[in-house]
């Protein structure tokens, strides 16, 4: 079921909001905060913190410097690693531990569909005070017994109101196209239909090669070609089609580069003028810390290589 939106008038005049966006505007708050690291001459490449969310603050930095990542995607949101009722305490953590090693936060992911949803506030606050310019929503899930058209037509005006709190706060939302039967954003079309006429500085797309490639497995060149203005982030995966225990066909996630997601996506970009975060997910099983570690390792050289 789609919440309820507010109007962006109602929402700001029903929460502490409108002063937060005098208050954090960049010009009042960036002096008090601490110094973002420098942003990486090309595009930054970062990790989803979602396989090691248990991690502290402290060992989420040591080990994304480990590794060699640039930063993070990090889950805000319900059983993620950082509570949304949390943000405010531990968001600042996060940020400073990152920054402390020349690495940043780049993403917040989130649950938010709607301004109106419990603890979008909070969230939003926290984010913009930090310095984190870009968040991820939750996800939409089309009703099947309904028409998908006039479920966008009661969708587009949440986006349009969650754009217009980001652009109080400075900040960046973006929307995932995720593969599935129902998935709002699956398509990739959808999306653009509802965001084509918003400014992509706040209301864009975290754009998934992987999911986009199971979705589109011909046609999503066109698919990456019309959303690339709305570009907020880029998502790399790998999956191939197996059949299941049930003997029907379906994606099995796998190391980048042993899959069916083309290099030619990334070729493109090269070309293009995104300059956003690249970041990696890893939906397949990953095993102990140590086998974790040497995914995640052999993952980035493919990235690396593909980038180079």
């Amino acid at each position: 079921m789609t919440p309820p939106a507010l109007t962006r008038r109602a929402f700001l005049a029903q929460s502490a909001l409108a002063a937060a966006a005098l208050t954090l505007a960049p010009r009042a708050f960036a002096a008090a905060q601490p110094t973002p690291s420098p942003t990486p001459a090309h595009n930054p490449i970062i990790a989803f913190s979602k396989p090691f969310q248990k991690f502290t603050a402290e060992q989420t930095a040591d080990y994304i410097a480990d590794i060699g990542w640039d930063g993070i995607e990090c889950p805000v949101r319900a059983k993620g690693q950082i509570e949304p009722e949390r943000a405010a305490d531990e968001v600042p953590l996060f940020a400073a531990a990152l920054r402390r090693r020349n690495r940043d936060l780049y993403i917040a992911t989130t649950d938010i569909t709607s301004v109106s949803q419990k603890h979008t506030e909070t969230v939003l606050r926290a984010v913009a005070k930090n310095g984190i310019k870009r968040i991820r929503l939750g996800f939409y899930k089309y009703d099947l017994k309904r028409p998908p058209a006039d479920q966008l037509k009661e969708i587009a005006p949440a986006l349009r109101d969650i754009a217009a709190a980001c652009k109080d706060l400075g900040l960046q939302a973006g929307f995932q196209n995720h593969s599935g039967h129902n998935y709002v954003g699956a398509p990739v079309w959808d999306v653009y239909s509802m965001i084509c006429d918003l400014d992509p500085a706040h209301m864009g797309m975290c754009f998934d090669i992987g999911h986009a490639t199971i979705e589109g497995g011909l046609s999503w060149p066109i698919e990456a070609k019309l959303i690339a203005p709305f570009y907020t982030a880029v998502f790399v995966k790998d999956f191939l089609w197996k059949k299941n225990a049930k003997g029907v066909w379906a994606e099995s996630w796998c190391n980048l580069g042993d899959g069916m997601v083309s290099q030619s996506f990334f070729t493109e970009l090269k070309k293009s003028a995104y300059a956003g975060p690249i970041c990696q997910h890893h939906e397949y099983e990953l095993g102990t810390t140590a086998e974790m570690t040497a995914h995640f390792r052999k993952d980035l050289k493919v990235l690396k290589t593909w980038l180079a």
